[in-house]
């Protein structure tokens, strides 16, 4: 598999390399490229089978890069910020890795690209990853269960965990990732208030205004082991609009 790293920290193209090799000495990164310019520049005259892409470079967002080219091959985003997991993935994202990441991570993204080409070999990439889901399937023990979206209270991540939450505090754990999740759920109902949560308009019981824009939020049920949820100041305006809509 042909590889593109878009990056402009070279510890950081190094140590995604690095990763690739580990994980698949087959793996050949064709190039690693840092600006937008030169990203534009080099994908008008290649293709590869997949593109590492981080959402913030010397020059301007990679975003800008998908209007001045056209990209057919899946990407996966890499970044310091949780905010553009939409955008990423109505752009050929199939992934959406926050730094630091780590060679697990990497390698879920890769399969998760393996197993999409497996069952969509003549449909687009996004054409999965773009529909709503209503029902998730978890494991309790060695019984399979599919929970409606309405019976989820909210989504939270633990560690290298994702955990399920219903309104009866039935607790599962989801093979994704929080990035990977928020783009298939319908944000009429469900938002990512941090990095750690995804909550449903109904598990909110009560909300406090605290300084810099933030607000703690009272969930039900009640988390356990936290003890305050708190909408974080970079997600608080779209939080606010979120209610309002």
């Amino acid at each position: 598999m042909n590889v593109l790293i878009i990056e402009d920290e070279e510890l950081a193209a190094a140590t995604l390399q690095n990763m690739l090799l580990q994980i698949n000495p087959n793996i050949q990164v064709i190039a690693v490229l840092g600006t937008v310019e030169s990203a534009v520049g080099w994908l008008q005259q290649h293709t590869v089978d997949l593109l590492f892409m981080d959402i913030h470079l010397g020059d301007g967002e990679s975003f800008q890069i998908f209007l001045q080219t056209n990209i057919s091959s899946p990407v996966i985003f890499t970044t310091a910020y949780d905010q553009y997991a939409l955008k990423a993935f109505k752009n050929q994202g199939i992934d959406y890795l926050l730094k630091p990441f780590d060679e697990e991570d990497v390698r879920h993204a890769l399969n998760k690209l393996s197993g999409i080409r497996q069952t969509n070999t003549d449909v687009p990439v996004l054409s999965k990853v773009a529909t709503i889901q209503h029902r998730f399937m978890v494991k309790a023990g060695k019984l399979i269960k599919s929970i409606p979206s309405d019976q989820v209270a909210y989504f939270m991540a633990d560690g290298k965990y994702l955990f399920l939450v219903t309104r009866l505090q039935q607790n599962y754990v989801l093979e994704e990732t929080i990035a990977s999740l928020e783009p298939k759920l319908d944000h009429e109902v469900f938002f990512r208030i941090n990095r750690k949560f995804i909550i449903h308009i109904n598990a909110i019981s009560e909300m406090y205004k605290l300084s810099r824009n933030r607000v703690r939020i009272k969930l039900s049920p009640a988390p356990v082991d936290v003890t305050e949820v708190i909408v974080s100041e970079d997600r608080a305006d779209a939080f606010k609009e979120w209610l309002n809509q």
